[in-house]
């Protein structure tokens, strides 16, 4: 009555019966995911509403802020989301603001958009500020304000050698006491 074998269930036994072709091997194996971004570009990195950093960011891709950041940020492409907060300087090529930034903004595009609430020095080549944006700073336009270092107190000189510094000293003035 009961049986392990599977010769006397039904179905068909044609499909079974046939010899079946080679298997061929996988070469490389199967994608079961689409990649968001193309080859080469790679996506925005986000850091979302309920985040908070403190610390310093740096990357030379693309950043999307929501939270809050207490710390400079470095980026190629910095986005200011409607709900971040950022205390610290931003350098970037192309920044659009449209939440609230608290220090120094430079950029070559800056863009502060009508939610944008921005406190502090803005360094530019291109700036567009809409209608509605709350700025107070300065604005100053420069042929390439990534370039201009951040000064502070507590930031010295690089050091020279004494030859080159030997070399960039004034002439000493000539005494009143000789003649000429």
């Amino acid at each position: 009555m009961f049986s392990k074998s599977r010769i006397n269930e039904p179905g068909p036994k044609a499909e079974a019966d046939k010899p079946k072709a080679p298997e061929a091997p996988m070469t490389k194996p199967s994608m079961d995911f689409t990649p968001s971004a193309p080859k080469g570009k790679v996506a925005a990195s986000v850091l979302s509403s309920d985040l908070t950093v403190v610390g310093n960011l740096r990357t030379t891709g693309d950043i999307q802020i929501e939270g809050t950041v207490e710390g400079d940020i470095r980026a190629h492409l910095l986005t200011v989301g409607e709900s971040a907060t950022i205390r610290g300087e931003i350098v970037a090529d192309d920044i659009v603001v449209n939440g609230r930034v608290i220090g120094r903004v430079r950029g070559l595009k800056v863009r502060l958009t009508s939610t944008a609430r921005v406190e502090g020095d803005i360094i530019h080549k291109t700036i567009a500020i809409e209608s509605g944006a709350h700025f107070e700073g300065s604005v100053q336009r420069q042929e390439d304000p990534l370039a201009s270092g951040r000064t502070s107190p507590t930031t010295l000189p690089p050091l020279r050698s004494s030859a080159s510094a030997a070399a960039d000293a004034p002439a000493p003035l000539a005494s009143s006491s000789e003649a000429p």
